[in-house]
């Protein structure tokens, strides 16, 4: 079986941020048509891809990444765009704790700021620690914040809960953010 990550990171890249690499149009909810992005695939030359490799990526993805439409006709990214489209993500009541993995590195800005999206449309938030650390390592040295949803959430923020179980909201004001005893100067 071949390594698809390399191509997988390519499909998100197309569909969370930069369609027109391939020439590929998203609706307002962030669809694009499953022919017209194996098309624009194929022809830039990068990578070839058919049907059964995409949806085969789109099954194995541990993250859940993709959505297909109910038809089998289109397919969408579930969370982390950085271009304004509505996934249609269920407004939700979080639990009273979430998890936000980031590098330590991060810490101190956090610190002053809170926890901003960062060029997406909102925060990524974990239902649970593990998989918290998991995002953390992609960008450095770990560490987990735990985020006072219930909180936020009664004093009128918003939370929604994407396809695949993210959990997201437009900031978090530090106010929320429950900091490890570790700072980012002292790792």
């Amino acid at each position: 079986m071949e390594n698809t990550t390399h191509l997988s990171k390519f499909i998100s890249l197309i569909l969370r941020h930069k369609p027109q690499v391939i020439g590929v149009s998203l609706d307002e909810h962030g669809w694009a048509e499953i022919e017209q992005l194996l098309n624009g695939i194929n022809q830039n030359g990068k990578y070839q891809i058919d049907r059964a490799l995409l949806e085969r990526i789109v099954r194995e993805d541990d993250k859940q990444r993709y959505q297909i439409s109910t038809d089998g006709q289109k397919i969408r990214a579930c969370q982390g765009h950085s271009i304004h489209v509505n996934i249609e993500m269920e407004k939700k009541q979080p639990p009273s704790i979430l998890f936000h993995g980031t590098a330590a590195h991060n810490v101190d800005s956090i610190l002053s700021k809170g926890i901003l999206p960062n060029g997406r449309l909102y925060v990524h938030l974990s239902k649970d620690e593990q998989t918290a650390v998991k995002v953390g390592q992609r960008h450095g040295k770990p560490v987990v914040l735990q985020i006072k949803a219930g909180d936020m959430y009664q004093e009128g923020y918003e939370f929604y809960i994407s396809e695949n179980g993210v959990w997201q909201t437009k900031i978090v004001p530090q106010k929320f953010i429950i900091f490890p005893s570790v700072r980012s100067n002292e790792v």
